[in-house]
């Protein structure tokens, strides 16, 4: 952090409690640590929505008496470049345009045994 001067420190420590907004020694450090803090939180945040978009998609698929895993290894075999992020907004907000891509991978898969907790493709109450 040599290359912040004392009023880019303080800028960056506007806001925080005690002598840590004013006393360059203090200010300093909790500037420090809190751009570590920052870091480590944009990548705790790439990791948070990756889940979000799988529990999206696995009730998507489950609707239909498929398995997530069935489904991204079935897109995969067939060149379908889809991520995650896209295939989740289709399972929320565009299910008819979703369920083609659910029915050309169980096509091409072939027949497979329904997802577990779902019975025709309905979701009863209390299954996971």
């Amino acid at each position: 952090m040599g290359g912040l001067n004392r009023e880019k420190i303080f800028q960056l420590a506007k806001g925080f409690r005690g002598r840590a907004k004013n006393c360059i020694k203090i200010a300093r450090f909790r500037v420090e640590k809190a751009l570590q803090h920052s870091y480590t939180g944009r990548k705790l945040k790439k990791r948070w929505w990756r889940s979000v978009w799988i529990q999206r998609i696995n009730a998507g698929v489950k609707e239909h008496g498929f398995t997530y895993t069935g489904l991204i290894t079935g897109l995969k075999e067939e060149n379908i470049n889809l991520n995650r992020k896209v295939l989740s907004e289709l399972a929320m907000n565009e299910p008819y345009s979703f369920k083609p891509l659910v029915d050309q991978v169980r096509f091409m898969r072939g027949p497979q045994p329904a997802a577990p907790g779902t019975a025709l493709g309905i979701i009863t109450q209390g299954s996971k």
